[in-house]
């Protein structure tokens, strides 16, 4: 009554009485009442008071039935919900006509939009509720919307009340429409819109008065309204769906938001309550943050968030920071091994690697782009000084440094550049996170000392700055004119220089980096500096003819611009054979190598040199076009010599280039090998350059690409529905290289740093097939037949078996003198190949001139002969090497079928073991014992003990074919011209020693010795490598050193190179004089993690490695634990801190190791099989923190491993094709037995408070972190998890996943809400 009389006294319509009863009524009904909202005072207006006074007063009637007024307000409160949706349209375009209508509509709002709006039942009643909402406000013609669901129909209500509200609030205060330019009116009618308004209707001046102080007050209370709805958590949670799953419709609102934002001090001043308009931006704004943060004060947010708030990494001192971008090192360690290529380039590994690592540690950019430099830089000094050997890696070591990681860093600018665009000369976060952290290297003068190969460079670097510094000071600018000879100018140079000028010439910073502090070292410092001499390139820019002179000086000394690549671009494509093969060799030589601050340019110029001698048809069968591939022969031949050295191909492999090379060598190899030799050729190893040749070194190059000699369990199916390296096969290689084809159109492709090479560079538009190429396509199959069985049903008619006749009488020709026949060779080989014997006096038998190919098919019966005459007795073991080194000496590609052949035969181990005694068979000697022993001694120091394999006294043993191998190997005299042979002969020994059952390698590697002693360090390192391959026991070892060393105590904890974590785990320097003591175990890992062929019982064991340390960590650990449990931090945070990296750690060990097969086994079997089983006897009981701290470290293993791999958001066509299209059905699977055991239909056998850890902290990374998993889950998953999750008490984390669930999950999300 107090509420009518009131409104009486002011003079209200009845209509109004009736709002503001319906007001009071609601706010009973809360528990709360209030009373109405203060007017504002706008200028030149009278008191609202004095002004409600002169309202016309009602009728007696009226005041003698104020119960009519009150039931007509609650009716109007329990009907407000599609009241307010159906005024919604018609009011808002009439609020300046009729103010009481607008004002009955925001009450309406007031009561109940944040409660029981749209709140009933499911039913046939509710739908067409939903449509005639739909219908109302326009949605299918403002917002384009045509769902019908009633979630869906309820969330864009909210989003239309809210834009027009917004735009009512900004139109009634004077300024401009929200709406982008040729949007369609939201208040668009057709026609005027009659209300059904009891408002008796006058002209006097108090009326016309006191409505427009109503339109006033209107426009105060829709702001409280606004905000009110912007603060309310269901509001934003239905904003959010339109946020995640609708970004287009929820532009609208962005524009809105700018606008308000743009007015928003005019709004302040204008409004009395003007303050609430910050809040509102804020509320709303908070609705674009996806990221989900816990509730901190459980134990499991404490675990989760690691304290009050911020980042796990924030919360992290001393060395814990840098143990969190572990995954860096692990990478860049592995990605070195250049016995492995990488199929993908690494600069898109490196790329979405650190995107990943930024946003999981939740780091700024410039922490992250320090902690990649630093993990670069350990690179390089842990092999500052490489160990004498074949290949020295040091130079794929810089590449990755001074190349890869700039590259990478490119991109991911550009990315920020793209998004954000440039404005001016504004420096984009991104940008600054950079050039902060290339300043905080400076103080990391342990890592910048350069190697002893790059000193020079280092100095000249310095020196470059120091000149450009002095010129800047006495006011010279123009930096070409600067004297870069200038002997006054001594620098001294570190890597930090060689870094900073990468980054330049990729534009990543400027010339101002030259003046930063500390940068230029005073020459006083600098003793005995080499002046840098003046640049061969100068001499080649100004036109000097390419003179063997000049050839060698640029042939050592790399490019430094990219001018003076497309002179010799140009003169290699354009100009004489002479002038092309020398070009070739140049590009070939330092520039590629070494040539850091132009090398993908370089590398793109020889994959498509390899390209362009190709004839325009591409065929490979008409004479045009085989005199095409002759008048190349010097020019390709120098660029084969020149891939094939050092690092070449591995630099290639980091690249991403290995699909194209082998895509161009493929054509050069079907040619040259169609072709037959001069009837005169003898041999091939002579340095000249011929068809065998050609063909010899295009083919090993080729197969150096791919593992063609990979035992046959490398292509055993693994229970998976694939094999366990697809990698390894051809066909792969062509998959990849056709899938980027497809793909060469994409934004992200054509951005890709080897894309932006120039012309020269050009994808080539069609596919490539095998089938293209029919005589590799032969030889291709005949050696998967060779591998998968033995030789068999064959007849001497064959033409194959007549040139292995003719073969083998070349053989036996030369040992007839031994009283061998070929008859006596072939008569105890099964596949019954056989001729006659031939005289020393018959000059007519020669070497068969017939094409390499048909040279090739014969030679595996050929082995198969010889080998087996020697298994009999008759043929020595010197004729059986000497018959093997004339098949390579006459056609080196011959190698490949010895390889192919004798590894699928030592795997097989059907041949009887030889005596390396030293009369028929070479003899280690006393070298084996001297090896085994250093072998035994440097995997000790890394806590794996193995056991003595070769009792003294007893001579060695080999099977036949691997003791014909490395007979065969031991003979070539090490010559950079033959550096293509000894690129497959070393890999070859290594696989054919981890294809058999006998321990071998250490054999070989004592046969090496005595031949290399220089590379005696060198091949002890490859030895110690080989008993991880059958030892699982020691594999086992290996996984543990690698955990404790990582976790192990360290005197200096503050230092982000400290000894723990990174240092112990990889080592600082794995060469320092020799091979240095304690071997770090992480380094060991890395090398012969590729040679575990039980990967599932790796990921088992590194499964369990975390989970006993995170039992370990939760019972405080023993008295000899790290100390920093002990003080400082809560013992519990600290402890979740180092179960986080614990976990981190198993996830990268575990990558590398099996790549995505593995992390699918783990998510699908691994860790759901550990969950059901009992747990062990050692870890029953173990306590609530411990079993909470165990599921934490479970869940952020198994998440981290999937991330590492697929990332949040990959769209990188190669990346996905390798990666990415495992993780639907992988992530699908694993959730579907989650929502199995909450929904009670499978029985756990962990502790409970695990299982609840690792489902609610697997949920929260996956929900904060990678949200678009959850678009791949069905429904009814989600719906069962979520259930549990608020069985829990965890309300808001099932809200958050039903929210990332996609458009799938909106209603189910609309319904829990309402």
């Amino acid at each position: 009554m107090a509420a009518v009389k009131a409104s009486e006294a002011r003079g209200d319509p009845p209509l109004l009485r009736a709002v503001e009863l319906s007001r009071v009524i609601a706010g009973e009904g809360a528990g709360a009442g209030a009373g109405p909202s203060p007017a504002p005072t706008w200028p030149g207006s009278s008191s609202p008071t004095s002004a409600s006074r002169t309202t016309r007063p009602l009728s007696g009637s009226s005041w003698a039935r104020p119960w009519p007024l009150a039931s007509s307000a609650r009716s109007m409160s329990s009907r407000s919900s599609p009241l307010a949706v159906v005024l919604s349209h018609r009011v808002l375009p009439q609020r300046r006509a009729q103010p009481e209508a607008y004002r009955l509509y925001l009450e309406l709002l007031k009561c109940h939009v944040t409660s029981s709006l749209l709140s009933m039942e499911a039913g046939p009643n509710r739908d067409k509720i939903g449509k005639s909402i739909a219908e109302a406000l326009q949605l299918s013609k403002v917002y384009g919307f045509s769902g019908t669901e009633f979630g869906h129909v309820v969330i864009m209500f909210v989003l239309a009340v809210v834009n027009k509200l917004i735009d009512s609030i900004l139109e009634d205060c004077g300024f401009p429409s929200a709406m982008a330019e040729g949007q369609e009116s939201v208040y668009a009618t057709d026609g005027p819109q009659p209300m059904d308004l009891d408002v008796k209707r006058g002209s006097t001046e108090n009326q016309n008065e006191h409505r427009e102080q109503l339109r006033r007050k209107n426009t105060l209370m829709a702001l409280d309204v606004l905000h009110m709805m912007a603060a309310d958590r269901k509001i934003q949670s239905f904003l959010r769906l339109i946020f995640l799953n609708m970004p287009e419709k929820f532009s609208s609102l962005r524009q809105r938001l700018s606008s308000i934002e743009a007015h928003k001090v005019s709004l302040e001043t204008l409004l009395p309550s003007g303050h609430k308009i910050n809040d509102l931006l804020i509320n709303i704004w908070i609705v674009c943050k996806t990221d989900y943060q816990p509730n901190n004060k459980r134990i499991l947010g404490v675990l989760g968030n690691m304290g009050s708030g911020g980042s796990l990494l924030g919360q992290l001192t001393g060395a814990g920071r840098p143990a969190c971008w572990i995954i860096f090192d692990i990478y860049v360690e592995n990605a070195i091994d250049g016995r492995h290529l990488s199929l993908i380039s690494a600069i898109r590994i490196i790329k979405e690697m650190t995107k990943t690592m930024q946003v999981l540690n939740e780091a700024s950019w410039q922490e992250t782009f320090k902690a990649l430099w630093i993990s670069a830089l350990r690179l390089v000094q842990r092999a500052r000084e490489p160990l004498e050997g074949p290949i020295p890696h040091l130079d794929a070591r810089l590449c990755m440094l001074l190349s890869l990681i700039p590259l990478a860093v490119t991109e991911i600018l550009q990315e920020e550049s793209d998004m954000l665009g440039a404005e001016g000369n504004k420096i984009l976060p991104q940008r600054q996170g950079l050039i902060s952290s290339l300043q905080d290297l400076i103080q990391y003068s342990g890592l910048l000392v350069p190697p002893s190969s790059v000193v020079n460079a280092a100095n000249a670097a310095a020196s470059k700055a120091a000149i450009f510094k002095a010129n800047y000071k006495t006011g010279v600018g123009n930096s070409s004119l600067m004297d870069q000879t200038d002997s006054s100018m001594k620098a001294a140079g570190n890597m930090l220089h060689l870094i900073i000028e990468a980054c330049i010439s990729r534009k990543l910073i400027d010339t101002s980096a030259y003046l930063w502090p500390g940068y230029v070292v005073p020459s006083g410092t600098l003793k005995d500096t080499a002046l840098p001499q003046e640049s061969p390139w100068l001499n080649f820019m100004k036109g000097s003819r390419l003179s063997g002179p000049l050839i060698d000086a640029l042939v050592a000394t790399p490019a430094s611009s990219v001018a003076e690549l497309d002179k010799l671009y140009s003169i290699a494509t354009n100009g004489s054979e002479e002038e092309k093969t020398a070009a070739a060799k140049i590009l070939c030589g330092a520039s590629l190598v070494r040539g850091w601050n132009i090398q993908e340019h370089v590398v793109g110029m020889v994959v498509k040199l390899l390209s362009a001698s190709l004839p325009s048809d591409s065929s490979t069968s008409t004479p045009g076009s085989m005199s095409h591939y002759l008048a190349h022969m010097s020019t390709l031949n120098e660029i084969l010599l020149g891939v094939s050295y050092g690092d070449a191909i591995h630099i290639l492999s980091l690249y991403g280039m290995v699909p194209d090379v082998a895509v161009a060598l493929m054509p050069l190899c079907e040619a040259f090998g169609s072709i037959a030799p001069p009837p005169n050729h003898k041999s091939t190893i002579l340095g000249e350059t011929s068809v065998y040749s050609v063909f010899s070194c295009a083919f090993l190059c080729l197969l150096r690409l791919w593992k063609f000699y990979r035992p046959p369990q490398e292509y055993c199916l693994a229970g998976r529905g694939g094999s366990v390296k697809l990698e390894l096969t051809l066909d792969y290689l062509l998959l990849m290289r056709n899938n980027r084809i497809e793909f060469s159109n994409s934004s992200a492709l054509n951005r890709d740093s080897y894309n932006n090479m120039g012309s020269v560079n050009e994808v080539p538009a069609q596919p490539i097939y095998i089938d293209s190429f029919p005589k590799l396509r032969a030889w291709y199959f005949q050696n998967q037949a060779c591998i998968a069985s033995t030789l068999s049903g064959f007849c001497n008619k064959n033409p194959v078996h007549q040139v292995a006749n003719k073969i083998l009488n070349v053989i036996c020709r030369k040992m007839n003198k031994s009283g061998v026949s070929s008859s006596n060779l072939s008569s105890t080989s099964s596949s019954g190949v056989s001729g006659s014997s031939v005289s020393a006096s018959d000059d007519s038998c020669q070497r068969p001139a017939v094409p390499a190919w048909e040279f090739l098919e014969a030679v595996p019966f050929v082995l198969e002969a010889v080998l087996t005459a020697c298994a009999h007795g008759r043929l020595s073991s010197r004729d059986l090497t000497t018959s093997l080194r004339d098949l390579v000496d006459f056609l080196p590609a011959s190698l490949a079928a010895i390889v192919s052949y004798f590894s699928a035969e030592i795997t097989r181990g059907i041949w009887k073991p030889v005596p390396m005694n030293g009369i028929e068979w070479p003899s280690p000697g006393a070298s084996l014992h001297s090896i085994e022993a250093e072998v035994k001694e440097i995997l000790a120091s890394a806590g794996v003990q193995i056991n003595s394999c070769y009792p003294r006294g007893v001579p060695p043993m080999l099977p036949l074919p691997m003791a014909a191998l490395v007979s065969l190997t031991i003979t070539f005299k090490l010559d950079r011209s033959l550096e293509y042979i000894q690129g497959v002969i070393g890999q070859a020994l290594e696989n054919c020693a981890g294809g058999s059952s006998w321990p071998s390698m250490p054999i070989i590697g004592a046969l090496w010795t005595q031949k290399v002693r220089r590379w005696h360090d060198f091949i002890i390192l490859s030895c110690m490598l080989s008993p991880f391959g059958r030892d699982k026991d020691a594999v086992a070892q290996l996984i543990q050193s690698c955990f404790l060393s990582f976790l192990q105590s360290s005197p200096s904890g503050s230092d982000i190179i400290a000894n723990r974590g990174v240092g112990a785990l990889l080592g600082d320097s794995i060469t320092n004089q020799g091979l240095r003591l304690p071997m770090a175990p992480g380094f060991i890992y890395l090398r012969t993690c590729r040679t575990f062929h039980d990967t599932y019982f790796v990921s088992e064991v590194i499964l369990k490695q975390v989970i006993e340390w995170a039992h370990k960590l939760a019972n405080g650990w023993s008295f000899n634990g790290p100390p920093q449990l002990k003080s400082g931090r809560t013992p519990l945070s600290c402890a979740a801190s180092m179960a986080h990296q614990v976990a981190l750690l198993g996830a990268g060990l575990l990558c590398i190791a099996g790549g995505p097969l593995v992390v699918q086994v783990l998510y699908e079997e691994t860790l759901p099989t550990l969950l059901l089983s009992a747990r062990e006897q050692s870890l029953k009981d173990p306590g609530p923190v411990s079993s909470t701290l165990q599921g934490y470290a479970m869940a952020n293993m198994l998440f981290y491993s999937g991330s590492l791999l697929w990332g949040a958001d990959r769209t990188d066509p190669v990346m996905k094709l390798s990666f990415l299209w495992r993780r639907p059905r992988v992530v699908r699977n694993h959730m579907d037995f989650i929502a199995g055991v909450l929904d009670g239909h499978i029985l756990l056998g962990c502790d409970p408070g695990t299982w609840k850890a690792y489902v609610s902290q697997f949920m929260f990374l996956v929900v904060k972190f990678v949200p678009s998993w959850l678009r791949d889950i069905k429904l009814e998953t989600l719906k069962k998890i979520a259930a549990g999750l608020r069985s829990w008490h965890e309300h808001d984390l099932a809200l958050s996943l039903l929210e990332r669930g996609g458009p799938q999950a909106i209603s189910v999300v609309v319904e829990t809400l309402l």
